[in-house]
């Protein structure tokens, strides 16, 4: 298996039908170009990747699930929108291009996050025909569960209360787990339960995002320190700039090298009960732990 191929094709799919998701909008005002411009702004696509693959693992196919994909990938990109507002982390770049503030406005990239948001769940539920409604049901309320307060919003609550004072490692792993893990952990579960995985594989495929999501997060942390802001389309040293406790302020940067190593390799471990199928997703998690970007 060719990995980076897979990866590509994976990632086009995607990106073919983002690109048609707002083609029959109507006309309101600079509201949907705010959206696509950030929603079609490049990224890695890795959530819509995992919900594809865990799918395909789970003996489904890669376009049953791609409502899902492509309903994650907006949530993470309104996510985005606003992590980047002043009243955030108040960032000025983004996958190398201005913020979308600095486009629209804060007011309107505001509305552009709120309308990605609302708009996963019209995609999620209005493209998903054919399925059992029951797994619609099922793979919609883990979406909503992992973006809403007690996930992905929750742990941005955490770690804007966090700044500023000293946090404990325990604290920096739980509202990680829900700031980045929740929304990654809900993309590979939603592929599962798409292709109709029993509880035992829904319960192998948390474990592998998770492991994965806190690998991910840390190599983060340590990017944001050695990363090249070329390469990474972003500024690099922001976390020390807004007096963020990191892993890496925690443990140094050795230490989390072999943190990212262990826990890429319990995330390996975990999808182990589905054989060769896990292949690519196995590669995936080596792949991310040595990402530059």
């Amino acid at each position: 298996m060719d990995g980076q191929l897979r990866l590509r094709e994976d990632q086009a799919l995607v990106e073919e039908r983002l690109a048609a998701c707002f083609r029959d909008r109507e006309p309101m005002a600079d509201l949907y170009d705010a959206m696509e411009y950030s929603l079609l702004g490049g990224g890695k696509r890795i959530r819509p990747v995992l919900t594809l693959e865990t799918c395909r693992m789970c003996g489904g196919s890669p376009e049953q699930a791609l409502p899902f994909a492509c309903a994650v990938e907006m949530i993470h990109t309104y996510s985005l929108i606003h992590d980047d507002l002043p009243c955030m982390d108040d960032d000025d770049l983004r996958r190398g291009k201005p913020t979308n503030h600095k486009v629209y406005g804060e007011a309107t990239a505001v509305l552009a996050g709120d309308g990605l948001l609302t708009a996963a769940f019209e995609t999620a539920l209005e493209e998903s025909a054919g399925l059992p409604p029951e797994r619609v049901t099922a793979a919609a309320a883990c979406l909503a569960q992992a973006a809403g307060a007690r996930g992905m919003v929750g742990g941005q609550a955490l770690d804007m209360a966090a700044q500023g004072r000293a946090v404990s490692r325990s604290e920096v792993e739980y509202l990680q787990k829900k700031k980045t893990g929740a929304l990654l952990s809900a993309a590979a579960e939603m592929g599962c339960i798409v292709a109709g995985g029993s509880e035992e594989d829904r319960a192998a495929v948390r474990r592998y995002a998770q492991k994965l999501g806190l690998a991910f997060q840390v190599r983060d942390d340590m990017l944001d320190v050695e990363g090249d802001e070329a390469t990474l389309g972003k500024p690099v040293g922001s976390d020390r700039a807004n007096e963020k406790t990191t892993f890496v302020s925690l443990l140094g940067m050795d230490a989390c090298r072999e943190l990212v190593e262990k826990l890429t390799g319990e995330a390996v471990e975990a999808l182990a009960p589905f054989g060769e199928a896990a292949g690519f997703l196995q590669w995936l998690a080596r792949s991310l732990a040595e990402r530059e970007r």
